[in-house]
């Protein structure tokens, strides 16, 4: 008798903006890159563009304002009911411009991953690639990491470290970052769903080897 096939893992993807990296993961999993299924895009912006490119994707689509909602507990509340409705194997944020609150990331902690436009722990926050430029770097990048309760300091997972031309501006800069962004983001991901990535005590392990702070680096000549 045959065994029963395995189903994709369960992907639920947050965002707030384009969804550039949404779509990046969602067409992995479409080429079975990644064995996984989107079930979920979920905005906390009613405009947000990647809530259209998501529905021509064919995938589900729903709104949690954080306007609606009088303090950031009761937003993350809500955002967890609509969250655990698909009973996600991960819970991937995409440009997801929100600070959250230590209870949803306890809920969702080993199965939340995140991507900054930065190498971690460099350059926390916003206006990523200014302050680069600003600082005379000669490199950036972006990287994929966990989610804990510290904002952009989840344990990384893995990092694209790309030049800074002198000619760069902030603009130019993204542009190439972004690029990136679609590459790594979808590896880290089916990673994590092949089971070779867990978080355990604060650190990063990736087929049961520890991983540096840095993560896995991949070098881009772009």
């Amino acid at each position: 008798m045959k065994a029963d096939p395995v189903e994709p893992a369960r992907i639920v993807v947050l965002i707030s903006g384009s969804g550039s990296n949404m779509l990046a993961i969602a067409e992995a999993c479409a080429k079975q890159d990644i064995d996984g299924e989107i079930l979920a895009v979920i905005s906390n912006k009613p405009d947000a563009q990647g809530l259209d490119k998501a529905k021509e994707a064919g995938i589900v689509t729903q709104v949690v304002d954080h306007k609606d909602y009088g303090t950031r507990e009761e937003f993350d509340a809500h955002l967890m009911r609509a969250i655990d409705e698909y009973t996600p194997d991960a819970v991937v944020l995409a440009g997801f411009m929100r600070i959250l609150t230590p209870d949803f990331v306890r809920r969702y902690k080993g199965k939340l991953l995140n991507i900054h436009p930065s190498l971690l722990p460099k350059y926390k926050g916003l206006s990523t690639h200014q302050r680069a430029i600003d600082a005379g770097d000669k490199e950036h990048g972006v990287t994929v990491h966990f989610v804990t309760e510290d904002l952009d300091g989840g344990p990384n997972i893995l990092q694209a470290v790309v030049p800074v031309h002198e000619s760069d501006d902030a603009e130019a800069l993204r542009l190439r970052i972004q690029a990136q962004e679609h590459i790594i983001y979808p590896i880290g991901v089916k990673w994590f769903i092949e089971g070779r990535l867990q978080l355990s005590k604060g650190d990063v392990y990736f087929d049961d080897k520890l991983l540096p702070e840095s993560g896995i680096r991949l070098n881009s000549d772009a």
